[in-house]
């Protein structure tokens, strides 16, 4: 695909980053010359400085031929006429925006072929905060992801010494809990992939990756890990976008604490926020840890913009004996150091963010695409069409789909049920598949498996 990219931030070179290395063609504009010269020096990619506002900057960049417009600038503003451009001069296909300010978020008509022609929106803040509840819904997990409107879920957990599974083959799990499906997807056994059979035996350390009915989560978590008591103080540092929205989206579920360093801005968080105590204060002062007893807290989340802040405010809580402490970090390298060690979850926005955008580039019907591992690995929600004749997997068995090595069926959603599969598991049309795969080298082979032939049409 031929791919326009408007902004060179977190969120656009994170995304050029994952899509250069699948054969697409990426342009990427940005008004700062010096941060597109950096990203053309790693990637193959052409770079155009200017607004991306403009229309000769869009024709410079080639948008007469693009398949896709992506606008994330950092201004929900130019990213909306960026929109309306590339539909009403260049009959761009798809056009997909960043927009953070809920004026528009809350007004679906603003996207609309009459108004700014957007296809899909995607606001990063909010789909960090909804990210981060579900890691203080169930904070023995690594990672929840939700696939087919919730119905289903991924869950990454690590598995520890003396947990129930350890030491146990993967068929024990069925035995030990015949009445709940599930199905392990995945296992990270020091950062090497191991494809998961009945008979493989869960180590300490293991990150393991499994598939359940939704409501099945917990169940399966407590055999992976012992469940510690659900978490009820929670304390948020940085009252920033996504430090408002988390407090304001849990603070009736949770007893919350939100540490802001500017008085200004602790005086306007409390005047929106109903339940949460405001604190003004530095997340990195011992003093005020103490003060507001750190060390009892179920789950401490660090969230200003400095990613420096965030990992000392996270180090000093666990420190303090803070259960589960998970730090915002922009910084990839930063993220792939901290993770797994004092701190419990480093959160790295742009890849949390990368697959909203995914569904839209890959081939075939995918309805959703999730990037794991800080982008190493990823969970495909596909739809099947067709049939046993026009479908390389329609009407066939597990055992007798060409998947390529290291991609794992996990679950199928059919009919608003979901069904673990087993290697006589068959896929019928319109089936919602989820495909977990350990290398992403091996996506393209993934999504040519559930094209259509062009028989069927």
């Amino acid at each position: 695909m031929k791919i326009l990219i408007l902004g060179a931030g977190q969120v656009g070179s994170t995304v050029a980053e994952s899509l250069v290395g699948e054969a697409n063609d990426i342009t990427i504009i940005d008004s700062d010359g010096e941060k597109l010269r950096l990203l053309q020096d790693r990637l193959d990619l052409r770079t155009v400085v200017g607004n991306a506002a403009h229309p000769s900057t869009l024709e410079q960049a080639g948008i007469k031929d693009a398949d896709m417009l992506l606008a994330v600038t950092q201004s929900d503003e130019v990213n909306l006429v960026a929109c309306k451009l590339a539909a009403s001069l260049y009959n761009t296909p798809t056009r997909i925006a960043r927009i953070r300010a809920a004026d528009y978020l809350m007004r679906d008509e603003l996207f609309n072929a009459d108004n700014f022609c957007v296809d899909f929106s995607i606001c990063p803040e909010q789909i960090l905060t909804e990210y981060i509840a579900k890691l203080i819904e169930f904070p023995e997990a690594l990672q929840v992801q939700k696939f087919s409107q919730g119905k289903a879920s991924l869950a990454a957990v690590r598995a520890y010494l003396g947990g129930p599974l350890v030491g146990q083959p993967l068929s024990f799990l069925r035995k030990d809990m015949p009445q709940v499906e599930a199905r392990v997807a995945a296992i990270f056994r020091q950062d090497r992939p191991i494809i998961p059979e009945g008979d493989t035996v869960i180590e300490e350390g293991d990150e393991v990756f499994f598939i359940a009915a939704s409501e099945n989560i917990r169940s399966v978590l407590q055999e992976m890990r012992r469940m510690d008591k659900p978490a009820k103080r929670v304390v948020i540092v940085g009252g920033g976008n996504i430090g408002f929205r988390l407090a304001r989206e849990i603070e009736h579920h949770y007893q919350v604490k939100l540490i802001e360093f500017d008085k200004k801005a602790c005086e306007r968080l409390a005047g929106k926020l109903t339940n949460t105590l405001v604190l003004h204060g530095d997340g990195t002062d011992e003093k005020l840890m103490q003060q507001e007893h750190i060390g009892e807290v179920d789950v401490f989340c660090a969230l200003t913009n400095d990613d420096e802040n965030n990992i000392m405010a996270a180090l000093l809580a666990k420190q303090a004996g803070a259960r589960k402490v998970i730090a915002l970090i922009n910084r990839g390298a930063y993220v792939d150091l901290l993770q797994g060690g004092k701190i419990d979850i480093a959160l790295s926005p742009a890849q949390i963010t990368i697959g909203s955008l995914l569904a839209y580039v890959r081939q075939g019907d995918v309805a959703a695409v999730h990037s794991l591992r800080r982008g190493a690995a990823e969970a495909l929600e596909l739809v099947a069409h067709g049939d046993r004749e026009s479908s390389r997997v329609v009407g066939r068995r597990i055992d007798e789909i060409e998947l390529p090595k290291g991609a794992t069926i996990g679950a199928i959603v059919r009919d608003q049920q979901v069904v673990i599969t087993h290697h006589d598991t068959v896929i019928a049309a319109e089936d919602h598949v989820i495909v977990f795969v350990v290398d992403k080298k091996m996506l393209k082979k993934v999504e040519k498996l559930f094209q259509v032939s062009l028989g069927f049409f």
